[in-house]
């Protein structure tokens, strides 16, 4: 038997809100790194309607398709430069925070590439991807088929 879930956007409309919000702030990471990194995360989070969301914003913001369809193997294929790989290891690390403990090795990588201001960015777009992750993947968002 499945469980009908709770509509969080009907039940708390002004909290949804005021978290969506958060994105305007964020200004120093390209939009199709942005897409990617946040597809990632919802890959590993097993999140479908986040997957559906990002892969689609991430072929709008110019992302090629073997790239995507490559990305839940982006360690083993050549397809993406230093800099998103180092973006990549770091939205994996967070979003495994509790076994992986954000390593040093990993954020010096980081740090090679971006920005003190981009490193900031970078973890609050994954810090924010798991949370509406966890919302989603508790309340059962799915998305809708497109035709």
């Amino acid at each position: 038997m499945v469980i009908k879930r709770i509509n969080y956007h009907q039940l708390n409309p002004d909290a949804i809100k005021a978290l969506s919000s958060a994105n305007q702030y964020i200004t120093s990471i390209d939009k199709k790194l942005w897409a990617l990194i946040e597809l990632r995360i919802s890959q590993i989070n097993g999140c479908a309607y986040c997957v559906n969301i990002h892969s689609r914003q991430a072929r709008e913001a110019g992302e090629d398709q073997q790239r995507l369809d490559c990305l839940t193997v982006w360690r083993e294929s050549s397809f993406f430069n230093e800099a998103e790989c180092a973006a990549l290891a770091w939205a994996e690390s967070l979003s495994h925070i509790s076994a992986t403990r954000a390593p040093d090795n990993v954020y010096k990588t980081l740090q090679q590439h971006y920005s003190e201001q981009q490193i900031v960015d970078l973890t609050l777009i994954i810090s924010m991807m798991n949370m509406w992750n966890r919302i989603a993947v508790s309340l059962q968002r799915l998305p809708d088929r497109e035709n």
